[in-house]
C-alpha cells in the first residue's frame, strides 16, 4: 500500500487548492475546490481572492449572476455552497435531495407547531405551488417581496427561547424558500444587498439556468461528489468523506467502490485516493495564506491533524465545529486574522512562527486590506480567537 505522509498531504493541498500557484479564474478555482462554502456570503469572494491572482468583485459576481456558471445550492450537511453549474444534477439527485427531505420534515413541524394547518403536507404542497406560480414571470424577488404575493408566507412560528440569541418568532416564508431551494426548484439569484451580506433574490431554476437539467440517480450523484472530493482533498479517510458529504458510511462505501478508489497508508491511518492518483508529489516552497471563515480548504476534512494542531481547535473553531478565519504558513494553520475599526487586516498568531513566516503573513494582510478597500467583514461564525482579538 502506497504511503502518503503528512508532508506530502500538505504539498497536495497547497497545489490542488490554488494556494501556491493560484488558479486562472474563478470557475477553475471553484472546480479545484469541488464547491465553495457560501453560508457567509463574503466567504465566496474571499476564498476566490485567496486563489485567483488579480480577481475582482466583478469577476465573482459575473460568474454567479451574469454567466451563471456558478450557482448557490443547499446540499451537504444542510449547508449552502457554490457549485460549478455542471455539478448541480449530481447534487440534486443525492446530497441536496437528502437535505430536501430533512427540510420538508422540519418545515412540517414548524407548520403544525405554529397552528398554520392540521395537514402540513397539504399545506406545504399548496404553498410551494402558489410560490412557483407567482415566480412564473421570471422576476427575481426577495423573500419579503414574495410574502407580499403569497400571504401564507406571512405565517409565523416560534423557535427557541425569545431571550436567546437565536430564539424568537420568525416568518415561515424563509423556511418555504429554503425548502424549494433544497429541492432544486428555485435558486438564489442576484444578491439584493452588499456582496458581504447574504440577501438573495429567488428565481425559478428553469428560468435562471434556461436549460433542462435533470437530477442524476442517487448512486450516480453520490459517486460524482465523492470522485470530485477525492480529486480535491484526497487522500482522505472514510470519516472525512462521511462528514463532508453529510451521508452514511453505507453511501460512502458504495460511492468509493463505484469510482474505483484505492487505499493508501497515512501517518495516522488509512485513506483513499482516486485510482492513478497515488504518484509522489514534489515538496513546495513555504507559502502564506489568509483564508476566510468556513473556507473549503479548512472545512474539507474532519480529521485535520496533518494541518492543524489539535490544541488550537478550540481557539480557531466555534463549539459547533465551524472554522473562523485562518492564517496559514507552509501548509499549517498558525492563527487567524481580524480587522480593526479602520478595516485594516491584522494577523493573530497562536505561537511564534519566525521572521520569514511573520513577514509573509503581514504581506498577505496588507494585500487583503488593500483589496477590501475599507470594507469590514461581519462574521456570523467568529472563532474564540477572533473574538478575543477584537476585544483586545
Amino acid at each position: 500500500m502506497r504511503h502518503i505522509d503528512d508532508d506530502e498531504r500538505r504539498a497536495r493541498l497547497a497545489r490542488r487548492h490554488g494556494l501556491v500557484d493560484g488558479c486562472p479564474d474563478v470557475v477553475s478555482a471553484t472546480r479545484a475546490m469541488t464547491v465553495l462554502h457560501a453560508t457567509e456570503a463574503a466567504t465566496v469572494h474571499l476564498a476566490l481572492w485567496a486563489r485567483v491572482p488579480g480577481v475582482t468583485l466583478a469577476d465573482v459576481d459575473a460568474a454567479l449572476y451574469d454567466d451563471r456558471v456558478l450557482v448557490k445550492q443547499l446540499a451537504m450537511r444542510r449547508t449552502l455552497f457554490v457549485f460549478p453549474r455542471d455539478l448541480l444534477p449530481a447534487a440534486w439527485g443525492s446530497a441536496a435531495a437528502r437535505v430536501a427531505v430533512q427540510q420538508r420534515k422540519l418545515l412540517a413541524q414548524r407548520v403544525v407547531g405554529a397552528g398554520l394547518a392540521d395537514d402540513p403536507t397539504a399545506w406545504i404542497d399548496s404553498v410551494l405551488a402558489d410560490v412557483l406560480a407567482e415566480m412564473a414571470d421570471g422576476v427575481p424577488r426577495t423573500t419579503r417581496e414574495l410574502r407580499d404575493l403569497v400571504p401564507a408566507l406571512e405565517g409565523r412560528f416560534s423557535l427557541g427561547s425569545p431571550d436567546k440569541k437565536w430564539g424568537g418568532e420568525f416568518p415561515i416564508g424563509a423556511w418555504v424558500m429554503t425548502t424549494l431551494g433544497a429541492e432544486g426548484r428555485v435558486v438564489r439569484g442576484v444578491n439584493a444587498g452588499h456582496w458581504r451580506l447574504n440577501k438573495p433574490t429567488w428565481v425559478r431554476t428553469d428560468h435562471w439556468l434556461a436549460e433542462a437539467m435533470v437530477p442524476w440517480p442517487e448512486d450516480k450523484g453520490y459517486a460524482e461528489l465523492v470522485r470530485r472530493w477525492l480529486a480535491t482533498f484526497g487522500p482522505g479517510t472514510e470519516t472525512d468523506i462521511v462528514w463532508w458529504l453529510g451521508a452514511t458510511k453505507t453511501i460512502v462505501r458504495r460511492a468509493l467502490a463505484d469510482v474505483g478508489a484505492v487505499q493508501v497508508a497515512l501517518d495516522d491511518g488509512v485513506g483513499w485516493v482516486l485510482a492513478g492518483d497515488d504518484e509522489p508529489v514534489e515538496p513546495v516552497a513555504p507559502w502564506a495564506a489568509l483564508l476566510p471563515t468556513l473556507d473549503p480548504t479548512v472545512m474539507g476534512w474532519k480529521e485535520r491533524s496533518f494541518y492543524l494542531d489539535p490544541a488550537d481547535t478550540p481557539y480557531l473553531f466555534d463549539s459547533n465545529g465551524n472554522a473562523g478565519t485562518t492564517a496559514w504558513w507552509d501548509g499549517r494553520v498558525v492563527g487567524c486574522w481580524v480587522q480593526d475599526e479602520d478595516a485594516v487586516v491584522r494577523v493573530v498568531l497562536r505561537r511564534d512562527v519566525g521572521a520569514e513566516a511573520t513577514e509573509a503573513l503581514e504581506a498577505e494582510a496588507a494585500r487583503l486590506t488593500g483589496w477590501l478597500g475599507g470594507v469590514r467583514i461581519t462574521n456570523v461564525y467568529a472563532s474564540p480567537q477572533m473574538k478575543g482579538a477584537r476585544l483586545g
